[in-house]
């Protein structure tokens, strides 16, 4: 699926889809969200109800299904209803999978808010800064935020030093299917390998 590197960016910002429920200033959603990780990420729970505290809050502020049907991109139109379900579950299945079984990896992430640029009255983009440590150096993390809905924002995207990482997991679904005669079913063999593995 993504390369190494740039999955593993996605799985660690991805640690952070947790936040306040109420927050909605997107500025707010996101140091709420490096808040509650940290707190999870730094207790003594185990791995495996840490993983559960993390999916719960992915689900209630990551839009997946916004970014999942935006990753099959040209293909959504091309499939049966039944397949956009079913495409639907799995990569909820995949997206929860991708980020929360690598999460308990990682202790006390720092990340400071520096502004915020409001797109348009859907999107807000909120600028950050992953903090260097001894191990890692200083990341400009953008969250693209969907406010078309004031009182639930959710996140859309996150932009790794210029690097969208919807956008890249788009690109690759699109390698997976065209690589196979464009045939959706690789790509829900591929989902559910990852899933299942």
């Amino acid at each position: 699926m993504l390369k190494t590197k740039v999955k593993i960016l996605i799985i660690f910002c991805l640690l952070i889809f947790n936040s306040t429920a109420k927050a909605k200033n997107p500025s707010e959603l996101i140091i709420g969200i490096v808040d509650k990780a940290s707190s999870i990420l730094s207790s003594n729970s185990s791995d495996d109800d840490k993983i559960k505290q993390l999916n719960e809050i992915a689900e209630n502020n990551v839009d997946i299904k916004g970014i999942g049907f935006y990753t099959l991109g040209k293909f959504r139109k091309e499939i049966s209803s039944e397949e956009q379900e079913r495409y639907a579950d799995l990569f909820r299945k995949y997206f929860l999978k991708s980020f929360s079984s690598r999460l308990v990896t990682y202790t006390d992430p720092k990340i400071n808010v520096i502004s915020e640029k409001i797109v348009n009255e859907k999107y807000t983009i909120v600028n950050s800064v992953l903090i260097a440590t001894e191990k890692r150096p200083e990341v400009k993390i953008d969250w693209r935020v969907y406010t078309k809905n004031p009182d639930k924002p959710l996140i859309r995207d996150l932009i790794v030093e210029g690097l969208s990482l919807a956008r890249t997991q788009k690109e690759e679904f699109r390698s997976v299917i065209q690589n196979n005669n464009n045939d959706i079913n690789a790509l829900f063999k591929t989902l559910e390998d990852f899933i299942n593995k």
